[in-house]
């Protein structure tokens, strides 16, 4: 890469940024943070960013000691120090978002909490945000209003899955009506892989408002006798996950499969994960599966590396090329 481009990732988020980063050619660039006994923390550069093109690398879950918002408070602060020191420009890799499924107000007085967090972008003088397949595109691109740039994993799931059922009978199943449409360019991307057309199918879910529940509803398409392949972008509880695999199980799928962007695995989700009737699970690495780890549900999980796309994403924006490009499926 070139010597105008720095490349940074707060120590929490390291691993992957070293991945980038190798990707890229080059490493990691030195900064010095602490956290203070009180709680609080400083970061800064110990190179030179005046009229450089300056990128950081943070995922934005919850993890053992750091918060959402102890991660989204660090980068803030450190993006406005790379501001504050002169950098051209400045660009916030962050491969999972926070907060972006609070996208409307469901409630009366509810809070739109992804328009208040593109606000903190805007407000810290970040030029652009990186994000991968981030819940709701439209509203992401709405909300910040520095530059939005999204990354999808789809090419990386379809190439992986792919191999696995060539000469199969195969479905894409949306997990609820919502994700008719991420089904829909993931079966037009397996089909060109597969060199045929792949068909969609979805769940219907009914939402209980006063329980907040959400439970599975009636299977639409066609999966009897198919490899059903569960497509979604991130995976919290799993409760829809595992709903949308019985519904396949029960509609006739020879195998159910599923593909989502970010494992977050919450709550009751390894349990949930184990017991369900899924013959695979592919995440990616923008979440750490660390709740996963020593469960039965692990035994089913396949990590498919997302750091070479976004090194392709960083050189992209870098030298002024096409992100949206990166995300064609190609054979």
């Amino acid at each position: 890469m070139s010597d105008d481009l720095r490349l940074f990732a707060p120590s929490e988020s390291a691993e992957f940024g070293r991945a980038v980063a190798s990707a890229l050619g080059t490493e990691l660039d030195a900064h010095y943070e602490k956290t203070f006994t009180d709680g609080e923390h400083e970061m800064r550069s110990e190179v030179n960013v005046r009229g450089r093109d300056v990128f950081v690398i943070q995922s934005l879950y919850a993890e053992p000691n750091l918060s959402v918002n102890d991660k989204l408070c660090r980068l803030l602060f450190f993006l406005g120090s790379l501001r504050d020191a002169a950098a051209e420009r400045v660009t916030a890799v962050v491969p999972f978002l926070c907060y972006q499924r609070k996208d409307r107000k469901s409630k009366p007085r509810g809070s739109v909490t992804t328009r208040y967090l593109g606000s903190l972008f805007n407000s810290i003088g970040v030029d652009r945000v990186l994000a991968m397949d981030v819940h709701n595109l439209a509203v992401f691109q709405n909300s910040f209003h520095t530059v939005a740039e999204h990354l999808e994993a789809r090419p990386l799931f379809v190439q992986e899955i792919a191999q696995k059922i060539e000469n199969e009978d195969v479905v894409v199943v949306s997990p609820d009506e919502g994700g008719v449409k991420r089904a829909s360019k993931f079966a037009g991307g397996l089909g060109a892989m597969l060199g045929r057309e792949v068909p969609t199918a979805f769940v219907e879910k009914m939402r209980i408002e006063k329980a907040e529940e959400v439970t599975g509803g009636r299977l639409v398409g066609p999966v009897n006798g198919r490899v059903a392949v569960i497509v979604d972008d991130l995976i919290s509880t799993a409760g829809t996950l595992s709903q949308a695999a019985a519904a396949c199980v029960d509609g006739g799928a020879r195998t159910v499969v599923a593909a989502a962007t970010h494992g977050l695995f919450s709550g009751e989700a390894p349990e949930r994960l184990a017991a369900a009737p899924l013959d695979s699970l592919y995440v990616t690495n923008t979440v750490a599966p660390f709740r996963l780890k020593g469960t039965a549900a692990a035994k089913k999980l396949t990590i498919c590396d997302a750091a070479p796309r976004f090194a392709d994403a960083v050189r992209a924006i870098h030298t002024e090329a096409s992100v949206s490009a990166l995300n064609e499926v190609k054979k």
